[in-house]
This record gives C-alpha cells, sequence and structure tokens, in this order.
C-alpha cells in the first residue's frame, strides 16, 4: 500500500509547466518542463521507468521547490512526454547521454547553482552520470540525490520475479509491450514483437528487447554496464541515497552500504517505511522524499 496508493491515488496541484522541446544529437528529441522563478537555483528531476515529468512524485518535486526559492527543470525520457521518440531505441536506466543533452540546456540558461534528484531509474540515471562524469563534472553541478534507485539491476530484476512483486512486473512489461510494438511499426525490421505474457521475468524480456537493442549479449550484459552500482564510488559531490527497506523492488546491493562506507560524499538513508517511491507522511502534503531532499539540498549549496 505504501507504494501503490501514492501512485495511484496521490493529486498534486497547482503546477504549471512551460515546455520546451530540445533536439538531440542523434537527431532525436526530447521534452523538458520548467517551472521558472528567475532564481539562481536550479534542480533537475528525472522521472522514473515508463513515467513522465506529470508523475505525482516529480510534480511534488516541483510544487515544493518552486515555493522555495528554486527553478524546477523536470525533463521526460524519449517516449514519455505524450509523443513517440523519433530513433529506433527507447531509454533505459543507464541512458545518460540525455542526461547530458538535459544538463548543457540548463547550464546555457546561467544557473549558478544545479542539484539533480532522480527517482526509481531516474535516481540511477542521476548516480551513473555524476559518478562517471566526476572528474570533469561541471562545477555548477553542486549536490545529487536518488529515491527509490535500483543501484544494481540484476537484483532488481530477481527481486521483481517472485511471485508477490508480478503485479509490478507484468505493469512495467504491460506499458513497455505497447511502446515497443509502435517503435516497430516505425522500424519493422528491428525486432521481433512477442506477447508480454510470454517472458516469465523481466530477465529474458531484457534479453529479447534491450540487450538486442542496444548491442548487448543478453540481460546480463545489459544490466553490467547500464546500472549505476560500478560508479557510486567515483561520486565527488554531495550525494543522498533514500532507499526503503520494505520497497518490493529493491535488495542486496540495492542498499550499497559498504560503498557508502567507502566514500564519504554519498549519505546512504535507509527508512523502515516507504515503499517504492512512497514515503506519504500522515496529515502532510508533501512525502518524506520531498522534503528530505529540500532539507538536504538547500544545506548543500549553503555549505559551499
Amino acid at each position: 500500500m505504501e507504494t501503490i496508493f501514492p501512485s495511484a491515488l496521490r493529486k498534486v496541484k497547482g503546477v504549471k509547466y512551460e515546455r520546451e522541446r530540445i533536439d538531440t544529437r542523434d537527431g532525436d528529441f526530447l521534452d523538458l518542463d520548467w517551472v521558472k522563478r528567475d532564481n539562481s537555483r536550479l534542480i533537475i528531476a528525472s522521472h522514473g521507468l515508463e513515467g513522465s515529468s506529470d508523475r505525482p512524485y516529480i510534480l511534488g518535486i516541483a510544487k515544493l521547490f518552486g515555493q522555495n526559492n528554486w527553478d524546477v527543470l523536470a525533463w521526460n525520457c524519449r517516449s514519455c512526454s505524450g509523443e513517440m521518440n523519433r530513433r529506433e531505441y527507447l531509454y533505459h536506466h543507464g541512458f545518460t547521454q540525455d542526461v547530458e543533452e538535459v544538463v548543457s540546456k540548463a547550464r546555457e540558461r546561467g544557473y549558478k547553482e544545479i542539484v539533480m534528484i532522480g527517482f526509481s531509474m531516474g535516481g540511477s540515471l542521476t548516480l551513473k552520470y555524476v559518478g562517471e562524469k566526476s572528474d570533469d563534472l561541471y562545477p555548477e553541478i553542486k549536490g545529487a540525490m536518488a529515491v527509490s534507485v535500483p543501484c544494481n539491476l540484476s537484483s532488481s530484476s530477481r527481486m521483481l520475479a517472485l511471485k508477490k512483486n508480478k503485479f509490478y512486473q507484468n505493469r512495467f512489461m504491460r506499458k513497455l509491450d505497447i511502446k515497443l510494438r509502435e517503435k516497430s511499426a516505425q522500424y519493422p525490421n528491428l525486432i521481433e514483437i512477442k506477447p508480454w505474457q510470454s517472458f516469465s521475468d523481466f530477465h529474458e524480456f531484457d534479453t529479447h528487447y534491450s540487450a538486442k537493442i542496444f548491442g548487448y549479449k543478453d540481460a546480463q550484459d545489459f544490466y553490467d554496464s547500464v546500472q549505476c552500482y560500478p560508479h557510486l564510488t567515483s561520486i565527488k559531490i554531495p550525494t543522498l541515497i533514500l532507499n526503503a527497506l520494505n520497497d518490493p523492488m529493491l535488495t542486496g546491493d540495492c542498499y550499497p552500504e559498504f560503498i557508502a562506507k567507502q566514500n564519504q560524499n554519498i549519505i546512504l538513508e535507509l527508512t523502515k517505511h516507504g515503499g517504492h517511491v512512497g514515503f506519504l507522511q500522515k496529515r502532510k502534503v508533501h512525502t518524506y522524499a520531498e522534503e528530505r531532499a529540500l532539507a538536504f539540498f538547500d544545506k548543500v549549496i549553503n555549505e559551499q
């Protein structure tokens, strides 16, 4: 309930985006949704798998930060803004080339201080980006936060395959199946389309689709190559990872306690409750994750 209720029933009102479409270097496009208040500080928010800038957890960040002297940039992964993208591929947990496109656009606006937050897959993108770019990260980027992030995709895939979690796995597969069929219509020779019910788990699904489309041997090769886990040791800016211990999609190295102890730049906060991208609080408009993000980033900026 801590996972499903916030996703299905939470409503966040009062956020008005200004949309901007940018062309990517590889001939595709990304849709960016801005909340502009003429502030010098900007938060870049990245959504989860098959999410968008309109998901409650992104709108919650946009509303809270917009009310507290921050501008907001909530971007949509390819195919997630309501229109299918142009290229033959969609996106994945490590597709940081699009994060770079978004950050570059933000820097053009002249923001002096930029922070980044990502939820679930968006958290993976955020952590991988600041880790792999650690030696030449733009100086404007001051801090990062990841919420309910599957740091280890193999572990998360096995967790989703459990009988008690098939609801979540099947939901993702159904949504991706629709897009893959549409993508196949764009590119008839791209991939063989199979019914999503024919795959027993995400490992089979990703071996057939993701690995082939992005040029990997199989799902394990894909997971090992795109996940954020290997890049955590390289992070050099203040970074908060917030994962709930009752998250139905996380296990094992998704809670990177050893790395957090070795890398002083990473704060790993594990809560007893919260579910997956939930963190609702009684009698409060904003979730614990949203309030924690504001407090964390305000502290990061003030201590610079």
